[in-house]
């Protein structure tokens, strides 16, 4: 545990699964420590209090952002309070690292980004892919200047499936996963996946997108089978619920040299185009890996020095390549 003038103190916001990890993980870092939390479900709070009893619980979610001492918010409510809360935490002065989707309000975003701009505003926005080998490794191979060779990179497929939507383990978060307003596997997975191929190859265009949803009620997608043209590379991307006993999400980057075969979150990796690249990597370490890196990140973010955590003009483009992929289908 760091020691008191060391520690930089974590106010969370929102207690569900997201919220849960995130506590989970800090009690392991060296810098970074987890100090007020709060959740407009009493309940929710109060199991909180009592798996982490070193927390200390605000009376509301204002308190607890201008509490005296704290460093940075991390706020994992449902999508529509993220912009609110970031920017309460903006005039307390706190670097804010809030989870996806960024927002429903994308007026509001752009005028946050805005404010980010013109302040220096601290924020950032948790897509996990960011501190991965994976993602680096596709940086290093394929994140040439616009109009360069690419690597020789010919075309990307993604493949998601899902038993069920929302997943058994997501049930403490709320309804709001699994209706369409806000949530849906392509917000919440998707979007992972759209993040690092645009942060690799730049603007997506959509060329073909069809999804299908619930034919009764505000249920989230059951489908979606898109074509995009990114950095000039064709995307494939084929998603469904119901479609396999077990979750998977599978990329493959195909190059004229070879491909990067990546699975469950870019922890498994085969590169067939390199034969000093280790495939056979621990698949638990390497995620150990990246969530170590992105804490560490976090701490930089921090601390206004540099680091690869994307920002909220980031997120706001792969939602805003989310939001014309769930256009209802003609």
């Amino acid at each position: 545990m760091a020691n008191d003038s060391s520690a930089l103190k974590i106010g969370v916001i929102g207690l569900g699964v997201m919220g849960q990890r995130m506590l989970e993980r800090l009690q392991g870092h060296a810098r970074l420590r987890a100090d007020w939390v709060w959740d407009a479900n009493p309940a929710a709070l109060a199991a909180t209090l009592a798996r982490f009893p070193g927390l200390r619980a605000a009376a509301s979610a204002e308190s607890l952002i201008f509490s005296p001492g704290l460093h940075s918010l991390y706020i994992a409510t449902p999508p529509a309070a993220h912009l609110q809360l970031s920017e309460l935490g903006f005039d307390a002065g706190l670097a804010v690292f809030c989870e996806k989707p960024l927002t429903v309000d994308f007026a509001g975003a752009r005028r946050s980004i805005q404010r980010i701009e013109g302040e220096g505003q601290r924020a950032a926005v948790n897509f996990a892919l960011a501190s991965s080998p994976g993602l680096a490794l596709l940086q290093s191979r394929f994140g040439a200047p616009a109009g360069a060779d690419r690597g020789g990179l010919e075309r990307i497929d993604l493949e998601l499936g899902f038993a069920q939507w929302p997943r058994p383990w997501q049930a403490a978060a709320g309804l709001w996963l699994g209706e369409r307003a806000e949530g849906g596997f392509s917000r919440e997975v998707l979007s992972h996946f759209i993040f690092a191929a645009q942060r690799v190859l730049g603007p997506a265009q959509v060329l073909t997108q069809r999804v299908v949803y619930p034919l009764e009620g505000q249920g989230s997608e059951l489908s979606l089978n898109a074509e995009l043209l990114i950095g000039g590379v064709p995307l494939s991307i084929q998603g469904q619920v119901g479609s396999s006993e077990a979750d998977l999400n599978h990329m493959v980057w195909q190059a004229s040299s070879g491909r990067i075969d990546l699975r469950e979150w870019f922890s498994r990796i085969e590169d067939t185009g390199a034969a000093n690249e280790a495939s056979g990597n621990d698949p638990i370490e390497r995620r150990q890996h990246g969530q170590q890196s992105q804490l560490d990140q976090w701490v930089a973010l921090i601390e206004g020095r540099p680091h690869g955590l994307p920002g909220f003009a980031e997120a706001l483009a792969v939602q805003e390549t989310i939001e014309a992929l769930l256009q209802p289908s003609a």
